[in-house]
């Protein structure tokens, strides 16, 4: 199938730590700190693939980058795998959440189906180099 390029949208709510951490004190985080969704791709009526900017709970300007990749189930979609892009807490929130952070979002409708992310560093920087995942069978794996 064709390239599809993510779209922006944005939402706030919990943290990559507190979402992972679970319980009480995982929850309560959550409602604290920001993250954005800055890209979304769905590959026909099998896959959504998703990357979302993390903003750090400890550094205002840090974040991390997580894609989460989800499936169809009983007519819902379903997270089936997640993987962080980049360091944890190696990007910058700001630029991050701008109206350029996505450098390069691809993906194809394909078993395995090709993912390449670059991501804005700063407007000075420029552009991260391109990270290249694969999906298969709902899973991330790195070529």
């Amino acid at each position: 199938m064709a390239l599809a390029v993510g779209a922006a949208a944005f939402a706030t709510l919990g943290t990559a730590g507190a979402a992972e951490a679970g319980g009480p004190a995982g929850q309560q985080r959550a409602q604290t700190v920001e993250r954005e969704r800055i890209a979304a791709s769905v590959l026909g009526d099998d896959y959504k693939i998703t990357l979302t900017a993390l903003r750090s709970d400890t550094d205002p300007y840090a974040a991390s980058v997580r894609m989460r990749a989800f499936t169809q189930q009983d007519g819902a979609w379903q997270e089936s795998d997640r993987v962080t892009v980049g360091e944890v807490e190696g990007w910058f929130w700001f630029p991050l959440t701008g109206s350029q952070a996505v450098c390069q979002f691809s993906t194809a409708s394909t078993e395995p189906a090709p993912i390449t992310v670059s991501l804005l560093v700063t407007p000075s920087i420029g552009c991260s180099a391109p990270e290249a995942f694969e999906l298969r069978d709902g899973r991330f794996y790195r070529p």
